[in-house]
């Protein structure tokens, strides 16, 4: 097993940024858990595998490079505060839209940390799809994918024109809104589209015209907003409540 290089170093650390992942179509998933669950998924082809001398993950017959690092090496490429035993770089599959019931539409999510627990949600869920703002956070950035615990091997992704998208779809389109119905009121199945807005501004006025079903979480208490990825879950609890009774 090869030990891991210097050029491999500046390769893997350029994957950070978004433009070298767009550009080289690579991203890299971290820790024992995450990188089994890549090597096991049918998602994405792996590239490179990193390893310490502790790393418990033992690749048979890999068709791909595998290099042995020291501590101090993945510390060095690592997103992690205290990195893991080991790392992979996969190839970015390409971009796919599937004919589900019901999807998630993200209207210019910022937060890293929220779009990997929105993508968790999802998969809790087993929403096969979400459908993305072109200025929603990249779902390869390190943070999200350590936020979606893995999820991100089993959400259908895809960045479009949003505007475009939803005014081509027969389907219901549900928006999270302050003036919308009470969802503890509203019957709700989960068929449509579920339009979820940016953490400080909601979502957009352009967005807001395709939306035909407009609901609320009503409020009790004197918060003056919910984060957005708990206002999904509430919500998405509720879609898919009636159909589980």
């Amino acid at each position: 097993m090869e030990s891991l290089s210097k050029n491999k170093i500046k390769w893997i650390r350029s994957l950070q940024q978004k433009k070298f992942r767009d550009e080289l179509g690579l991203f890299v998933v971290e820790g024992e858990k995450m990188v089994n669950e890549a090597l096991e998924s049918s998602t994405c082809q792996v590239v490179f595998l990193c390893l310490t001398k502790s790393s418990s993950i033992n690749p048979k017959n890999p068709n791909y490079e595998v290099v042995l690092a020291s501590d101090d090496d993945l510390k060095s490429i690592s997103t992690l505060k205290n990195p893991n035993k080991s790392l992979v770089v996969l190839r970015i599959p390409s971009q796919k839209e599937l004919k589900s019931d019901f999807k998630i539409a993200l209207d210019g999510i910022q937060d890293p940390g929220n779009m990997g627990t929105i993508l968790r949600l999802a998969d809790w869920f087993d929403v096969k799809e979400i459908i993305c703002s072109k200025d929603t956070v990249d779902i390869y950035n390190p943070k999200v994918v350590q936020a979606s615990m893995g999820a991100i091997f089993r959400i259908n992704v895809i960045y479009c024109d949003l505007p475009n998208y939803l005014s081509k779809t027969s389907d219901p389109i549900f928006g999270a809104l302050l003036e919308g119905e009470n969802i503890y009121k509203k019957t709700v199945l989960p068929n449509g589209i579920l339009v979820l807005g940016n953490e400080g501004n909601g979502i957009s006025k352009e967005i807001i015209s395709f939306i035909n079903e407009p609901i609320t979480i009503p409020r009790f208490g004197n918060a003056e907003s919910l984060n957005v990825s708990v206002a999904t879950g509430i919500l998405l609890s509720e879609f898919f409540r009636s159909s589980s009774l």
